[in-house]
């Protein structure tokens, strides 16, 4: 089974590969979208889509997890990730992708054992579930989490 993880931003979208077989899980790749602000909403959308698009086709993932909502204090913040998330789900769906989301603790409590793990804990314990794993930002190490959150409950109930 080949796992597609994605953290959705506006300036930055996350995304990492992995393979799982039955427990055993295997780094392939990851990267991360940059957009720059200075360009047209429409045109960094588009950037984020047809990447993804790209990565879909190259690696060719049969199932993809994004963390689920989460409200930000600034309503413009929220807004344009929002319009992020969206473009994200919608590169899943476009290609025939079965789209699994998870609550921020339920991440943190799948890789850390914790709900309440900060960042670099959850970035340590990716690098330790896939052996030789760099990755390239913290966006990519979420997505990778997010991957890795996928497997371990592919099985469970959840």
């Amino acid at each position: 089974m080949r796992i597609l993880g994605l953290d959705p931003s506006l300036s930055s979208t996350g995304w990492g590969v992995i393979d799982v077989q039955g427990n055993r899980l295997r780094y392939v790749a990851d990267g991360f979208i940059p957009t720059d602000a200075k360009m047209p909403i429409e045109d960094r959308l588009a950037i984020i889509f047809q990447t993804l698009c790209e990565v879909i086709e190259t690696y060719q993932p049969q199932e993809a997890a994004i963390e689920q909502t989460f409200l930000n204090t600034n309503p413009e913040s929220s807004l344009k990730l929002s319009m992020a998330r969206g473009v994200v789900i919608l590169s899943a769906g476009y290609n025939h992708i079965p789209l699994y989301e998870f609550a921020p603790n339920k991440v943190k409590k799948a890789l850390v054992g914790v709900g309440k793990a900060n960042k670099d804990q959850v970035e340590m314990m990716v690098k330790i579930l896939l052996p030789g794993c760099q990755p390239k930002n913290n966006d990519s190490s979420d997505a990778l989490a997010m991957a890795i959150t996928r497997s371990h409950y592919r099985t469970a109930a959840y």
